[in-house]
């Protein structure tokens, strides 16, 4: 049996998998994260490591089973943070995560110095604020005495595999997600930190993502409750680790959307997708050889939860059925109410880090139900711009898979599959794709699977088919767009805190 950890934003989903990779157990373990005014988004890296310890040792508990049964462990992270650590591998401050935008005067230095086009066709992604690279140039600028006690610089999945192992590396999917990753050469760019003035020897070694890094050190392991040289491998970044959960490997496989806290669309192919006007990005598949172009908006799932937390208090019992169920009473883009869901700023499609949330056209007779429905809308709106970011460079999406937490939610599903205009389907994983894959990367990596076997793990559920709404939706999605273009000079004009 093998144990797999996916650490996400809100918490770490760990499950236990048997050696044919079939889920027998899985828990969450939740920690914090720190959002304030002026693109601020942080979270203690030691949460995910208590929490890594904490999950573990609960599912030998939950499957009443022993260490000497664990074969191996692997992880999937959220990307595109940045995790500073002194030369002992201590971290010199929290870690600046993936939804942080307060580093746009250190973008637009290297957007400037490199040009747009030609770090796209290198990296795969836009040079932007939410990379890494722009967020440790931002503590080297604002916070010289955390800098100067700075020497290593890595992600989430990377920090922890550190404490467990003693070894510093990253793999490509991660390496993808930094700004400063060559993903054809699969190497860091030295251009680009030259011209950001950070010195490459702070970051990891780069293996493959099934790479079997080392074992368990004794004290890594007292903390997991597991045996002292329990393989641990190398792992992934959860954006392509999701693809790999969803069974997206290659082209032929089709498209899928994760509904987390940020939501993505992607697919698998041979080579990096390069969009004309950037508007998705290519991550380094976990599957060698592959790639996994994405256009991802930064609030997808967190738009849901955050109108619902704002609108019920925790105490509610079953606040978002109570929510969910109002809204499917009433449609809110048919009575001119519109939500730009870019709370957290945006990537896809607009890369606006300035970019913010807004309901438009709100009426007296608004009440809540309306105001649930238009976030559901709203995000389905987005997500078809990034669809649309595909099928205008010839990616067909004849049907979308869709997975996350968002997908528990039959009324938005429907909502996706009106607003898209293709079939929409669920799928049995659910929130576990991004642990699933972890569990077939380590499997493959210990020599007892192939990326293949991960179709056979999870079934479709329920299928949903585009209703009469469809084609109504489609100019709503016009008038969508519109409202941000209209409030797109707003947005940049905004005082943001650097």
């Amino acid at each position: 049996m093998i144990i797999a950890h996916d650490l996400g934003t809100t918490g770490n989903k760990a499950s236990l998998h048997s050696d044919d990779g079939k889920m027998l157990q899985h828990c969450t373990i939740s920690y914090p994260a720190h959002f304030a005014s002026g693109g601020v988004a942080e979270q203690n890296p030691m949460d995910w490591w208590n929490a890594v310890g904490g999950a573990s040792k609960k599912l030998l508990q939950m499957a009443n089973i022993s260490a000497d049964q664990i074969t191996g462990i692997g992880i999937s992270g959220q990307m595109m943070g940045a995790i500073f650590l002194d030369e002992n591998f201590n971290p010199t401050r929290d870690a600046i995560i993936w939804a942080d935008f307060r580093a746009q005067k250190q973008s637009d230095l290297l957007i400037e110095k490199i040009g747009l086009e030609k770090a796209y066709k290198k990296l795969g992604h836009r040079l932007n604020p939410t990379y890494s690279i722009s967020k440790v140039m931002w503590v080297r600028d604002n916070q010289p005495d955390i800098w100067a006690k700075t020497k290593h610089i890595c992600i989430a999945k990377d920090f922890v595999n550190q404490k467990l192992t003693g070894r510093f590396v990253t793999e490509p999917s991660d390496a993808s997600s930094t700004n400063c990753f060559d993903q054809i050469k699969l190497n860091w760019d030295t251009e680009i930190l030259n011209v950001a003035n950070i010195p490459i020897s702070y970051f990891p070694e780069i293996v493959a993502s099934t790479t079997v890094i080392g074992g368990l050190t004794k004290d890594a392991a007292e903390h997991v409750g597991l045996n002292a040289g329990t393989p641990v491998v190398a792992g992934g970044g959860d954006g392509p680790m999701a693809a790999l959960g969803a069974g997206i490997i290659e082209p032929s496989d089709g498209a899928y959307v994760c509904m987390g806290s940020s939501s993505w669309v992607a697919v698998s192919t041979d080579k990096p997708l390069h969009d004309p006007k950037m508007r998705s990005m290519t991550w380094n598949h976990i599957v060698p050889n592959k790639f996994s172009p994405t256009a991802t908006m930064q609030a997808g799932g967190a738009s849901l939860q955050w109108i619902v937390e704002d609108l019920l208090p925790a105490s509610e019992k079953d606040r978002y059925k109570i929510l969910l169920d109002e809204a499917g009473k009433v449609n809110s883009s048919d009575d001119g109410l519109f939500f730009l869901p870019h709370i957290l700023g945006e990537r896809s499609p607009y890369w606006n880090p300035s970019a913010a949330g807004a309901f438009i056209g709100l009426g007296r007779h608004h009440d809540r139900s309306y105001l649930v429905r238009a976030v559901l809308e709203g995000v389905a709106f987005n997500l078809l711009t990034c669809i649309q970011a595909f099928t205008d460079n010839g990616v067909p999406m004849k049907q979308v898979d869709v997975i996350g937490g968002g997908a528990e939610s039959a009324l938005w599903l429907q909502i996706f599959a009106d607003i898209w205009g293709v079939k929409v389907r669920s799928r049995s994983i659910v929130e576990d794709a991004n642990s699933l894959g972890a569990a077939v990367t380590t499997l493959v990596a210990l020599g007892k699977g192939e990326f293949s076997m991960v179709k056979q793990l999870s079934t479709i559920t329920a299928e949903f088919t585009p209703s009469s709404q469809s084609l109504k939706y489609q100019k709503q999605h016009k008038v969508f767009l519109d409202g941000y273009y209209k409030l797109e000079e707003w947005f940049n004009t905004r005082k943001i805190s650097n």
